[in-house]
């Protein structure tokens, strides 16, 4: 039965609920950006976030928005404000990631029709996220805190869509998935040096794809 006093929103993005893996691509600047990203979406990475405190970012949102296939989704994170969920969704965003609960950004997000994940680290926070009317909520940093503290979360907020992120490594793909996770972010173990201009494309190819295969499996 739908509750009547849910709050309005928008749904998980439906490739991010299919493959279970967001890309986070956070660097210096955004020059290699595009070049990580293909690899990332021929490997069968299809949820891409590009974080605003890489210079450049949504220039390249821009254009990844005009050239990557249809079922590929590219979202901006690190979003602190309503002002930047509006940039963001102008440049091409199709949801916006942040690193804490923040009401007037989860509603600009709302107002633009775009995913919200706010980032939340306790049980209170992924309520509040929740009734807020966010997508799904970012578990962040979820490397502190490990599996088992998910799955003693969602014994009591079993409907809640959550997304670990932060020090998540391609072996801990199983056991988030295993314990309730929606999908894992992963930034650092996933991307590696890839982004910096002598970075190891072949290197994140195999990285990418052992990622994809562990969320499918």
């Amino acid at each position: 039965m739908t509750d009547p006093a849910a709050p309005p929103r928008v749904p998980v993005g439906a490739q991010l609920a299919a493959t279970r893996v967001v890309a986070i691509l956070r660097a210096e600047n955004a020059d290699r950006a595009e070049a990580v990203v293909d690899v990332l979406v021929e490997a069968g990475v299809r949820s891409l976030e590009l974080t605003l405190t890489t210079r450049g970012a949504l220039e390249v949102v821009e254009r990844l928005a005009a050239r990557v296939p249809s079922d590929v989704e590219v979202g901006v994170g690190t979003v602190l404000t309503a002002q930047e969920v509006d940039r963001s969704v102008d440049a091409g965003a199709t949801f916006v990631v942040s690193p804490s609960v923040d009401h007037e950004v989860i509603a600009a997000a709302l107002r633009r029709g775009v995913a919200s994940y706010p980032g939340a680290f306790t049980p209170t926070e992924i309520v509040d996220a929740w009734k807020a009317g966010a997508s799904a909520v970012k578990l962040f940093p979820a490397g502190s805190l490990g599996p088992g503290y998910l799955k003693a979360v969602r014994g009591p907020l079993p409907d809640i869509p959550v997304v670990p992120t932060g020090g998540v490594g391609i072996d801990d793909i199983g056991p988030w998935l295993s314990a309730g996770a929606l999908a894992v972010g992963m930034g650092g173990p996933l991307i590696g040096d890839a982004l910096s201009a002598d970075g190891d494309l072949g290197a994140l190819a195999d990285r990418a794809t052992a990622a994809v295969a562990a969320a499918r499996q």
